[in-house]
């Protein structure tokens, strides 16, 4: 099983960007299918986007398609969001997760089994 840190999130202006990262531990991360959540005050933890192992399926929340890129690098065992033109209500603690099974067009929590701590991020406007 895998380990997952998030990092890079912090404070930006509304329409600015930031790159979150997620570094997995152990030699299996390759055959992973891994998303992005987020979780903003008083709400529910939301999906965000999500790759499969290969990065052959992506798919993203209707609220970030054309904003935000998921990507990853398995030599380096790791997986970005690119959060572009970002708005206030992107505000939220991202969270980065992890799965074995194949996941839905519109991934839930439950879909994955192993989440990183989380990486705030702020949008003032």
């Amino acid at each position: 099983q895998v380990q997952l840190v998030e990092s890079g999130g912090g404070l930006v202006q509304a329409g600015g960007s930031l790159r979150l990262s997620c570094a997995a531990s152990g030699r299996t991360f390759s055959t992973y299918n891994m998303g992005w959540f987020r979780q903003a005050p008083g709400k529910e933890r939301e999906f965000v986007a999500a790759s499969s192992w290969s990065g052959g399926k992506i798919v993203y929340a209707d609220s970030v398609k054309g904003r935000f890129t998921i990507s990853r690098d398995n030599a380096k065992n790791t997986v970005y969001l690119q959060m572009n033109s970002l708005k206030p209500e992107d505000t939220a603690v991202y969270y980065c997760a992890a799965s074995r099974v194949v996941f839905s067009s519109t991934p839930r929590r439950y879909e994955f089994d192993t989440w990183g701590q989380g990486t705030g991020v702020t949008v003032s406007s």
